[in-house]
């Protein structure tokens, strides 16, 4: 989750949004076209985007190098502090890294990827890979479902069989949904960008290219943190087909009250207009970019320098991202409380493995009350216009869907009823 930050002005080519193990970079920059292309050109282009099946399958030489690098981890000297503010608590991350050296299987992680259908396709030069699942239900709704940072396709898996198969699991078959589930590039199984451009603007064209090429002429889209800016990406570009879009994360630069956000950024205190509620959002968004926006910084000036230590060092890259997932699971610090070892250890391997304003169509805003940044209704009304569904939920924090599944899934129902046919 990075805040602060347009999405449309981040030129990546320098200053790269670090993704785990590898360098994501949201590139600035304006889709090669192959217009003026010869013959031969066009039919590889063409070629390349038929939709071919794919397994996840680790070598076993690259599982026996992670344990070789487990077992040889240097540890640093314990904080001094007692609690979270000087990061990952070596006592917790120990616990968990020793689960990872011993217990932990990757095998059965894979086992559960491959128990659904897996695709790859190549869109704009890169391989783009996604999971499909078709409902039984006739009239399902086409979803096209993104996640964020630093999660991947794990975080989403739990929704798959309520979104797809509602009756299943106490829903409605009229809630129904053909569920597809893309890897962001240089996430998972996606393939890295190699050239500038790849900016959330081009990433919701390349999704938008996606679900027309599986045949679906019209769809909506879902996201939570860096999958949110893509589908308000998506929103903004309004193309043939969108029939409106969810979101559970929220930009601040986009909705925060004008007068509210200078302050935030001047250090003045918080207009006296706001009302009690408001003024909490604003002291939680000044503490947050006071004392919790430090890895952004580090992501966006710096990536390739911590890169170094995430790509060579997995307890480097798991005390990385489980420092962020602590900070933002409903109950703070605390994310063995909202997800398994093996939940957590199932992002954590897929990154250590592959190294790796305003919208125009209608918009749903579910606010989860352990989200970073919570706005009121109104704030929202302001940045989008056609905001056509917004919920408080009762539980669940940054990563709903990886957190509270089952009430997930009935957001995404609620948002999305209004827009069926």
């Amino acid at each position: 989750m990075t805040e602060r930050i347009r999405p449309d002005a981040i030129d990546l080519s320098r200053r790269a949004l670090l993704m785990g193990g590898a360098v994501f970079a949201l590139y600035n920059g304006v889709p090669p076209s192959i217009a003026n292309a010869d013959e031969a050109e066009v039919a590889k282009v063409a070629s390349k985007s038929e939709i071919r099946e794919f397994k996840a399958d680790v070598p076993e030489t690259a599982l026996i190098d992670l344990r070789r690098r487990l077992d040889a981890t240097r540890w640093p000297d314990g904080e001094t502090v007692a609690d979270r503010s000087q990061g990952v608590q070596p006592a917790k991350l120990r616990e968990l890294v020793e689960y990872w050296r011993t217990d932990y299987d990757w095998r059965s992680a894979e086992k559960r990827l491959n128990a659904y259908p897996q695709f790859l396709t190549n869109i704009d030069g890169l391989d783009i890979h996604f999971i499909h699942v078709r409902s039984k239900h006739p009239g399902a709704m086409p979803l096209v479902m993104t996640h964020g940072w630093p999660g991947s396709v794990f975080e989403l898996l739990e929704v798959v069989g309520p979104l797809t198969d509602p009756t299943a699991h106490g829903g409605k078959a009229e809630d129904a949904f053909h569920l597809v589930l893309p890897s962001i590039p240089g996430f998972g199984f996606s393939e890295k960008p190699k050239t500038v451009g790849w900016n959330p603007l081009r990433i919701a064209g390349a999704w938008d290219m996606l679900m027309k090429r599986l045949g679906y002429n019209s769809y909506v889209s879902q996201g939570g943190d860096w999958g949110a800016i893509i589908s308000d990406a998506l929103g903004r570009q309004a193309p043939d087909g969108l029939i409106g879009i969810h979101v559970n994360r929220i930009e601040r630069a986009t909705t925060f009250p004008p007068d509210a956000a200078q302050a935030l950024r001047s250090g003045a205190p918080a207009p006296a207009r706001l009302s009690p509620d408001e003024m909490k959002i604003f002291d939680e968004a000044k503490d947050f970019l006071s004392n919790g926006l430090g890895y952004a910084a580090i992501m966006n000036t710096r990536p390739e320098t911590i890169g170094y230590g995430i790509a060579d060092s997995p307890v480097g890259l798991a005390a990385w991202l489980y420092d962020k997932i602590a900070d933002w699971v409903f109950i703070r610090g605390e994310p063995e409380k909202a997800l398994s070892k093996d939940a957590i250890l199932d992002n954590i391997t897929l990154y250590w493995l592959t190294n790796t304003g305003p919208s125009q169509v209608p918009v749903g805003v579910t606010v989860f009350p352990g989200e970073v940044y919570r706005p009121p209704r109104k704030w929202l009304a302001r940045a989008y216009p056609q905001l056509v569904y917004y919920s408080v939920a009762s539980r669940g924090g940054h990563f709903a869907a990886w957190e509270e599944p089952e009430l997930f899934t009935q957001e995404i129902r609620a948002a999305f009823r209004s827009m069926r046919p």
